[in-house]
């Protein structure tokens, strides 16, 4: 047989120019401990498969003897031997004796876990060079169907798919583990003074009905124009970025224990409005005095110090107009990497490209919606997409939106765990403004535009882990502000000493 490059368990590294990382000696030791005792296997099943082996006949005993474990089987050189009668690759080693020199060098049973950590470290840099080469490659075809852009996004992929493998262990776990992480959760959402499992929106109301916006949850924000979802987006994004503090997490990495990061696409408008948005919010001018310059001096100084104060903001923007989903995904994976990342909006939905395989629109949006959906799964984070309404809510006497009334409502309600519609009675209010001759309906409208004005709503048509219902919030059209709503009974009279 040729020469074997190995990598011995001492880490001194032997290896010719030509091979690629792999350690044989592992592999043999790592099997002999399976032969030897099958309860290993268990230990070890979390980190490696068959396909994490280099040597061929080595992920094939691998391969047999975790399918005998499996079906509660003894696995041993001689119950072994009768699948590896004809395999070629066996004889070459010696036959099924090979087996039982496995056996006999393995190793004790408590480094097992150091020896499949070492031969799934290798195969990862196996897997690297191979994609190395298929990038070499790509890049050297000049295809019509595989574009530069394309072809960086598939990478992307590729890399960030094999940096996240090994990294979440699947299986049973026992009880007392289970309610320990609930404790955690718990914990870890009183010490948050919201009582919150997820990241708060920074709106007290709305983190009530949702308890925050949790991991891997795809949320859907709809409204008609001008209802204000981009505004309520905008300010969401701003009290989670506003509220980041770093720390380290109950699983001891480092992350966000309060707020967090946001990365924001704002394929609608451009980063500078959308910045003069957040500013007006933080800084209390109004957004089209921003506009057009027209501040007094004490109002540029206050915008001047908010623009200061918010320079250290986690808020990333990216304003690229008609996005494909695939470049979508992937900006946000870098930005995963590169700053990290808590939370993801998208504005609007109906603005995002599929991959450009379907003429019909419908399942053009089936495709983006499961999209946003992967993304908020395998980051981990709660994506935050906006959408539009159908037109069929302006011809209803009753103007509050409904599920039926989504554009493309199927899957973006199939898809979605939580659907919210933002509601301003108030816009409508205004656009039924009687006469003036007309003294008793001028007198009804003006009291029903008083018990309206500044008042919005945000209505939970669908949410998969809680309550459905209606938020109540205030609305400053000025600062362009969504907030927390003071109730009639939480004012207070003078007895009360307020």
């Amino acid at each position: 047989m040729n020469e074997i490059t190995t990598f011995n368990p001492t880490g001194a590294e032997v290896q010719d120019a030509d091979t690629m990382p792999h350690s044989i000696e592992a592999e043999q030791q790592l099997l002999g401990a399976i032969l030897t005792n099958n309860d290993v296997y268990d230990r070890v099943a979390s980190i490696i498969s068959a396909t994490h082996f280099y040597d061929p006949v080595h992920a094939r005993i691998f391969e047999v003897a975790a399918a005998r474990i499996a079906k509660n089987n003894l696995a041993s050189p001689v119950t072994l031997k009768a699948f590896f009668e004809d395999d070629e690759g066996l004889k070459e080693l010696g036959g099924p004796a090979y087996l039982a020199r496995l056996a006999g060098a393995a190793i004790s049973a408590y480094a097992v876990r150091d020896y499949a950590q070492m031969i799934h470290d290798l195969a990862v840099r196996r897997e690297l060079i191979r994609l190395g080469h298929e990038i070499v490659d790509r890049a050297k075809k000049v295809d019509i169907d595989s574009e530069p852009k394309e072809q960086i996004v598939a990478a992307e992929q590729s890399l960030y798919r094999l940096s996240e493998q090994g990294q979440s262990e699947t299986g049973f776990q026992s009880f007392l583990r289970a309610v320990t992480d609930a404790v955690n959760v718990a914990n870890a959402a009183y010490q948050r003074d919201g009582g919150l499992a997820g990241v708060s929106t920074g709106l007290i109301d709305m983190d009530k009905k949702l308890g925050g916006l949790h991991k891997s949850d795809l949320l859907i924000l709809a409204g008609r124009p001008s209802m204000g979802k981009t505004s309520l987006a905008t300010n969401i994004a701003f009290n989670i970025a506003k509220a980041y503090r770093k720390g380290t997490l109950p699983d001891g990495t480092e992350g966000a224990v309060e707020g967090g990061v946001v990365g924001f696409y704002s394929l609608e408008m451009s980063a500078e409005q959308l910045a003069a948005r957040i500013l007006s919010e933080a800084a209390e001018v109004p957004s089209e005095q921003i506009r057009r310059g027209d501040m007094t001096e004490t109002e540029f100084r206050r915008f001047v110090d908010a623009a200061k104060s918010l320079e250290s903001c986690p808020l990333f923007i990216d304003d690229t107009p008609a996005l494909p989903i695939a470049q979508l995904a992937a900006r946000a994976r870098r930005l995963k990497r590169t700053h990290g990342l808590d939370v993801l909006m998208v504005d609007y939905l109906q603005l995002v490209r599929g991959g450009g395989r379907s003429e019909n629109r419908v399942n053009e949006i089936s495709e983006i919606t499961m999209g946003l959906k992967a993304i908020a799964k395998e980051l981990n984070i709660p994506v935050v997409a906006l959408s539009q309404l159908s037109r069929q809510v302006e011809s209803r006497e009753d103007k509050r939106p409904q599920l039926s009334d989504l554009r493309e409502s199927g899957s973006i309600e199939q898809d979605a765990d939580v659907v919210m519609f933002v509601f301003r009675e108030e816009y409508y209010k205004e656009r039924e403004k009687p006469g003036d001759h007309d003294l008793e309906a001028m007198a009804k409208w003006q009291e029903e535009m008083e018990r309206l004005h500044g008042k919005a709503e945000v209505i939970i048509g669908k949410q998969r882990h809680g309550p459905i219902g209606t938020v109540e919030l205030s609305f400053e059209g000025q600062f362009t502000r969504f907030g927390n709503l003071i109730k009639p009974w939480q004012q207070g009279d003078a007895s009360d000493g307020f």
